[in-house]
């Protein structure tokens, strides 16, 4: 197995909404925001190359929405999807299987692309199937009011027209060495992947754990559907990573690619921080 991080692009968020009901005052110390209040954050997936199959988990948000959305992200930095892939010596068309964590726009928009002409949609990664799971994939098209902006049908529908639409039905043994962790605090359904690496787990976080500002209980993102949850659901989860010595891949931490954690008479808190290929 050989994992390679793909760095899909970086963009900006409101620090309020990225932390809750955290004053600013704390949050800052690991986030500092510009004078907007703006945060910067990565969108980052992972790239698992294994038993014949070339495993792309998440891929950004895209290039193929208009510029009055575009311009509520920042979008900025060189790093792409294609970039990316092409520095560790691939191409879309190499893709076998695309895992969605969940669909909000900026784990799923680059799954979607333009045609050369720009009257119709075409797969990005044309020759991958395209993995969701049945609950996700209704809460995603028939979204509540709450999520509607972060659900965009340009970035869903065509999948399933496509054809390469597929739905998770067990937890475990997805692929080779990868289970997945349902987790519904965020949004419906969300996918947690965990690999097997070498005798380590690997977690891609997604937005379970978006950073590692994030490790306190208490810092949940106002984004979340159902924050209580997504509190209990943490909590479990860092305590299981504490006690097993998970690797955690961060998606959007814009500081730190991956992380340990330790517990402490305070709870859970951050061990140490490094790039993926410092461990492998």
């Amino acid at each position: 197995m050989h994992l390679y991080t793909i760095d899909t692009g970086f963009f900006k968020l409101d620090g309020g909404g990225m932390f809750g009901v955290v004053p600013k005052v704390l949050w800052s110390k690991t986030n500092p925001s510009d004078e907007n209040n703006l945060c910067p954050w990565a969108m980052r997936s992972l790239l698992i190359e294994d038993d014949g199959k070339l495993i792309l988990i998440d891929n950004g948000i895209g290039d193929k929405q208009d510029e009055k959305f575009l311009k509520h992200y920042y979008l900025h930095g060189d790093a792409n999807l294609h970039s990316s892939l092409a520095i560790n010596g691939f191409h879309a068309d190499d893709i076998t299987d695309v895992f969605l964590t969940h669909l909000h726009f900026d784990h799923c928009g680059g799954s979607v692309k333009w045609n050369s002409t720009k009257t119709n949609f075409e797969m990005t990664f044309k020759n991958a199937k395209y993995w969701s799971n049945a609950k996700h994939w209704k809460w995603a098209t028939d979204p509540n009011n709450r999520e509607k902006a972060s659900f965009l049908k340009d970035n869903i529908i065509p999948i399933q027209e496509s054809g390469n639409l597929h739905f998770v039905e067990n937890q475990k043994n997805i692929f080779k060495n990868f289970d997945a962790l349902i987790v519904d605090g965020h949004t419906e359904s969300q996918m947690i992947p965990h690999i097997s690496y070498k005798g380590k787990t690997i977690v891609f976080a997604a937005d379970l754990l978006p950073s590692t500002g994030h490790i306190p209980l208490a810092y949940v993102m106002g984004y979340d559907t159902r924050p209580l949850l997504t509190l209990s659901e943490k909590e479990k989860f860092l305590r299981i990573a504490a006690e097993k010595e998970y690797i955690i891949f961060l998606q959007h931490d814009y500081y730190n690619e991956c992380c340990t954690v330790k517990m402490t008479n305070k709870g859970v808190r951050l061990k140490d921080t490094f790039k993926l290929d410092e461990i492998l």
